[in-house]
């Protein structure tokens, strides 16, 4: 799988995991976990006590319970003065580290000192049930504690023990051994969690128009415009252009706002007295909830907003109400979708109103296997350490999985699914180092991150790869381990999944009323500043800087690497073009005789048979896909260092790339990068200006610039046009065609006669200053 000129070490890699209930198959397999591999663990759930005897002088108690099982150990929160404690607490122990074979349950008593034993219930591992879903949970049990010596004693705790896999209900909330390092207040930010993105809408407020406002200085006419705040978010409008009391803009102000809705929009109308200076003749607060929502483009009614207007009377701050007001049409745009992400790698097309969507086409499953080989992330008492989990986005489902303490080679072995609307999308995942874990530094580090399109993929077959974590560092890229993934594509139906390869990639309204370039970057930056805070809230929070890694928000940012990767993918989609006019050329000058007779007879044919002309060239294209059928891709495409040009980058682009906005850089380092773009800009500049003049002299042949020579292209015109109509056209074709392909004994090497007419044509090249 290895990229011609790509170096192994970034390769992707075919495995072989032992996941579902044997070997990988494109069957799909029994278990209810298929994707990922199993994983066995010894599950603890403690509910409640009940009668637990005191053990302080008062006669009461502080219980909580402590779960041991050989070197490892769990501990519930404890309770002051409570001898009939509730916890509901699950501890989850993996098989692979189980070294003995009892498992003791303590209850004891908080003390300052040294905590009392209160009671305690051993069991044999050997005789532990086991329990696979989709069986009921396991129902907790009432067992009585024993002193030290085995004797029963007052209090019982209820209890559940059984033995499972990571597909148990209880998995994702239970405290783990291998975070045993992890305290109890640590233990939300390691757990697993699924997210669902807010429901994201635009809104549009058509400012039409103002009535009856009072100026501050009522001897001229005031130039006001409307300012409309939501959140963070602020618009204006242009100033208007009638200088009346009454004035009108018709304007559209296009924001963004996820549910629910928390702040009200803002809409004040300003008078702009002063170069620097406005002043607010009145405002109004509009409650979203209270907005209509449309879900095409069928115009709404408008409506009359008053507006209100404070002031300060003695230190304190009184409203006055008048008759200004303002008339605007404002609604929710259900018919967009809401970009969140960058336009290429985006994984959800549909609308905001559920309304619209078309039924889902097929199911995407994903089992995240395991890591290998990642670097230290950190440094934890004197020594290297990774804590890494996983994060996958696709839609508006997010996941992450647990994050697995000191280990660079974790075993996450988690299964996930989502519903599939359009094949045309893309799943990210994204590696990161836990830095809210004890010695973390308080922010999670990038590993590295892996896209996969699903139109890529077949249907019903999974794929096992190990897929390379590559990050760019100021140093250049680096590879920080392996990340293995299990994914496999269900299509539901054939036929609809088929059918959305005609439909448009977007919903209609981006079509019927499409927004600018402008306003979609601007909208775009808003909606992902709304996802991620909205993450961030959430427990244990998806934080900002991992939410807007995997949304690409930086993708828009200058980089000399970027700008040369994609240079070259537009040669490359040029060099087929270039190819096949090689081998004309070739043909022309007759390098292969045989070849170019060859050439003549079909050429000779196809004129005298026109009607096969289309014909021919699709069964071409067909015969060519048709040939490259044998050797189609047979995995997902992955990052790619060659393409990206990350193996070869120069030090200084790559400082450049890794430089703030506005830049944090010295003056000197500064100007000598003006000075080079300056240079590509000269470049870019002559080359456009190359194009502009071959445009202009083309539109002088008819422009009379040049007197003589559109009077020689007037002359030809007339007579090709007299030619041609007494002349059958497959006579013209076959006589220009012979001329084209005609032998080099019969050719010269200087250009031809059109050529030098259309080199001599002016253009205005010649006025510009």
């Amino acid at each position: 799988m290895q990229k011609p000129g790509q170096n192994i070490e970034f390769a992707l890699k075919e495995t072989s995991p032992k996941i579902g209930a044997g070997a990988v198959t494109g069957d799909k397999l029994s278990c209810t976990y298929d994707l990922v591999e199993q994983m066995h663990y010894l599950y603890v759930r403690v509910v409640k006590a009940k009668e637990l005897p005191g053990k302080d002088v008062t006669g009461s108690c502080d219980p909580y319970v402590e779960v041991k099982l050989g070197n490892y150990k769990g501990m519930t929160k404890h309770f002051e003065k409570k001898p009939n404690p509730e916890w509901k607490q699950v501890f989850a122990f993996s098989k692979e580290r189980i070294q003995a074979s009892i498992l003791e349950i303590v209850v004891k008593d908080k003390d300052v000192v040294v905590d009392d034993l209160i009671g305690r219930i051993l069991f044999d591992l050997n005789e532990i049930p086991k329990r696979v879903p989709p069986d009921s949970p396991l129902a907790p049990q009432w067992y009585r504690l024993e002193d030290r010596h085995g004797r029963k004693i007052k209090g019982e705790l209820m209890l559940a023990v059984w033995m499972g896999t990571q597909a148990d209900e209880a998995f994702s909330d239970a405290w783990h051994s291998d975070a045993a390092t992890v305290g109890p207040e640590g233990v939300t930010h390691i757990r697993s969690k699924v997210y669902i993105s807010p429901k994201l809408w635009y809104v549009r407020v058509n400012v039409i128009e103002a009535q009856d406002l009072i100026p501050h200085d009522k001897t001229k006419f005031p130039e006001v415009y409307v300012k409309a705040m939501l959140g963070n978010q602020t618009l204006r409008t242009r100033v208007s252009q009638t200088k009346t009391l009454n004035p009108m803009w018709n304007e559209d102000l296009m924001f963004v706002v996820a549910e629910p809705f928390e702040e009200p929009l803002i809409l004040a109308v300003e008078d702009r007295v002063a170069p620097n200076k406005d002043e607010t003749l009145g405002r109004c607060a509009i409650p979203l909830q209270n907005v209509q929502r449309r879900l095409d483009h069928r115009p709404l009614n408008s409506r009359w907003f008053n507006l209100e207007k404070h002031i300060m009377v003695e230190g304190e701050k009184k409203e006055i109400k008048f008759s200004s007001r303002i008339h605007l049409r404002i609604f929710l745009e259900g018919g967009y979708h809401v970009l969140d992400e960058s336009t290429h790698y985006s994984s959800d097309l549909r609308p905001t109103a559920k309304q619209l969507w078309r039924p889902s086409i097929g199911v995407l499953e994903v089992g995240i296997i395991s890591a290998h080989g990642l670097m230290p992330m950190k440094t934890k008492d004197g020594k290297g350490t990774t804590d890494a989990y996983c994060v996958a986005k696709y839609g508006q489902k997010w996941i992450r999985t647990r994050t697995i303490v000191d280990s660079f080679m974790p075993k996450w072995n988690e299964q996930y699914t989502w519903e599939v609307f359009d094949t045309c999308t893309v799943i990210t995942f994204g590696a990161f180092d836990n830095g809210h874990v004890p010695g973390g530094s308080g922010k999670d580090m990038r590993i590295g991150k892996v896209r996969i399109r699903l139109s890529t993929l077949e249907a019903d077959r999974i794929y096992t790869h190990s897929y390379p974590l590559l990050v760019f560092h100021p140093s250049g890229i680096k590879k920080t381990g392996e990340i293995q993934l299990a994914v496999r594509f269900t299509c539901l139906s054939l036929i609809n999944m088929l059918h959305m390869y005609s439909q448009p990639l977007l919903p209609k309204m981006h079509y019927i009323h499409p927004l600018s370039v402008l306003q979609l970057d601007s909208l775009r930056h808003q909606a992902m500043n709304i996802v991620s805070a909205r993450l961030n809230r959430a427990e244990p929070p998806l934080r900002k800087e991992i939410v807007e890694y995997m949304l690409d928000v930086d993708s828009h940012m200058w980089s000399m690497r970027r700008s040369k990767a994609n240079f070259f993918r537009i040669m490359n989609v040029l060099s087929g073009f270039i190819a096949v006019g090689k081998w004309f050329d070739q043909i022309c000058n007759w390098r292969n005789p045989i070849t170019t007779i060859l050439i003549h007879v079909l050429f000779i044919i196809l004129v005298l048979y026109p009607e096969l002309i289309l014909p021919t060239v699709f069964l071409y294209l067909f015969l060519i896909g048709i040939w490259n059928f044998r050797w189609r891709p047979r995995h997902p495409p992955h990052m790619d260092t060659r393409l990206s040009h990350a193996d070869a980058v120069h030090p200084d682009e790559l400082d450049e790339e890794f430089d703030t906005f506005p830049t944090s850089r010295s003056s000197e380092i500064v100007r000598m990068r003006y000075d080079r773009l300056r240079s590509i800009g000269g470049r870019v500049q002559t080359v456009i200006g190359d194009l502009a003049t071959q445009g202009e002299r083309f539109l002088s042949l008819l422009s009379w610039r040049d007197p003589r020579a559109t009077t020689l292209f007037v002359l030809f015109c007339l007579i090709a046009a007299i030619v041609l109509y007494v002349t059958p056209f497959q006579v013209v074709a076959l006589l220009a065609g012979i001329y084209v392909l005609r032998h080099p004994r019969f050719r010269h090497k200087l250009p031809s006669v059109p050529l030098n007419l259309f080199r001599r044509l002016p253009a205005r090249s010649d006025s510009l200053l």
